[in-house]
């Protein structure tokens, strides 16, 4: 049975009064693929554009989208994060973005991140589009979660 729907398969919210508050914390991981006409763009460790420094506005999008993941999600909690954290690193072509999100709730913070990952992969996007469309985002998922019913991690 699925956790959103109540025995008359209605979307539900979950009912957690019942859980114990634990340590919850999660990590996403966004890949965004950028061609070598952005990737020339790249001055120390961020991309510089007329809009501003790429990755560090990608950072404060993902923040933002992630403390709002309730509003975006229909039967998500809403939670206040204890803290969301980011790693945006190039390899290559490829732009790597992590974020990880903690507090002490009843239920996980994995939407969280993986919508605070997702967000700041669409924000890199949008502020490199004016060199090129030829963009990728190709991959987003959850690489880790602890503190809930069971711990996932990501294997190979």
């Amino acid at each position: 049975m699925f956790s959103h729907l109540d025995s008359k398969d209605n979307p539900s919210m979950v009912d957690v009064g019942d859980k114990a508050v634990t340590r919850r914390v999660a990590r996403a991981r966004s890949i965004v693929v950028l061609n070598d006409e952005i990737m020339r763009q790249l001055q120390g460790q961020d991309i510089q554009t007329k809009k501003g420094p790429v990755f560090q506005t990608a950072i404060i999008a993902g923040t933002m989208a992630a403390k709002r993941t309730s509003d975006l999600i229909p039967l998500c909690h809403p939670l206040g994060l204890d803290s969301c954290k980011f790693t945006i690193v190039a390899e290559g072509n490829e732009v790597i973005i992590e974020c990880t999100t903690a507090l002490e709730a009843k239920t996980g913070v994995e939407m969280e991140a993986l919508v605070g990952a997702s967000v700041a992969a669409l924000t890199v996007y949008d502020m490199c589009k004016a060199f090129s469309h030829d963009i990728v985002i190709k991959e987003t998922r959850l690489l880790d979660k602890t503190g809930g019913k069971y711990d996932f991690h990501k294997t190979a």
